[in-house]
């Protein structure tokens, strides 16, 4: 069963909102309506696209992509790779949360990121494989992503390291400060500072497997960001520099919701609408 997407439209636009520290009143003033008539032109139904346009301009969003998640028409699509990765879906009260294996496939040693809720998927497709767990590896601290640390590195056994952005230091976890690169067998992990969602998030560049990937923490949601809860347009910046620079063929894997990739991205995420009006899809 596919992963529906983390965000809706009215997400999206209470994070632009938020993030740029507008209020209702000054919104209505930037569009030019009613306090009244709000409601409706954020839920993008029943109101004319010039007033989404307004709506959008006001947010510094795409108003196309927008108009395309309030309609349902945006389902990222992806090409896994052959072998050497694994994404786990798991409930966490009410919302699921992702977490990731990735392993050499010559040397079957894996890296686990973050843990999801339940520590056993994870363990299960390490014995599927014959795998050994060599590390893991924490996008951030918070609790959905690390509530099953303690068991991952127990069922795992053996000696596990544990990897996290020193702005979010970890009794038991080893520090680091991103641009460090690590190795897993014949891969390269290559960490990328995209904090604002939290203190030390982090997303993970992973080289040597079949396919780009990227493990992207609560930085980036298809479709959407996480929430923003410091520095707004700073963080925007950072999924700019170290995430969309990627290759366009880059599998993005957040932590929460579907897998993407960088294209798609480029030409479906509202909050960054340079890129389609490079392509001339968005104007």
């Amino acid at each position: 069963m596919a992963i529906p997407l983390e965000d809706s439209v009215t997400d999206i636009i209470g994070k632009a909102q938020r993030g740029l520290g507008l209020s209702d009143t000054e919104l209505c003033d930037r569009i030019g309506i009613e306090i009244g008539e709000l409601e409706a032109v954020k839920l993008v139904k029943g109101v004319a696209f010039a007033e989404v346009e307004k709506l959008a301009q006001a947010l510094n969003l795409g108003p196309k992509s927008l108009v395309a998640m309030a309609e349902g028409h945006y389902t990222p699509t992806v090409t896994m790779p052959k072998t050497g990765f694994f994404q786990a879906n798991t409930t966490y009260g009410d919302m699921t949360v992702n977490a990731y294996l990735v392993w050499d496939p010559v040397t079957k040693l894996a890296a686990a990121f973050d843990t999801g809720a339940d520590a056993m998927v994870l363990i299960d497709e390490i014995k599927k494989h014959g795998l050994t767990l060599q590390d893991i590896y924490l996008t951030h601290t918070h609790v959905d992503h690390v509530v099953e640390l303690d068991r991952l590195r127990e069922k795992a056994g053996g000696s596990v390291g544990v990897h996290v952005n020193e702005a979010e230091a970890l009794e038991g976890a080893a520090s680091f400060k991103p641009g460090v690169t690590f190795s897993l067998g014949k891969l390269h992990i290559e960490s990328r500072d995209t904090s604002g969602h939290s203190a030390g998030g982090t997303t993970f560049h992973i080289h040597g497997l079949d396919a780009p990937l990227a493990i992207v923490g609560d930085a980036l949601f298809a479709g959407s960001v996480g929430g923003i809860k410091v520095d707004y347009a700073g963080s925007l910046k950072k999924i700019r520099d170290n995430i969309l620079s990627a290759q366009d063929n880059t599998i993005l894997a957040p932590g929460h919701g579907p897998l993407t990739t960088v294209v798609q991205e480029k030409k479906s995420n509202a909050f960054f609408p340079e890129f389609r009006k490079a392509l001339a899809e968005d104007i």
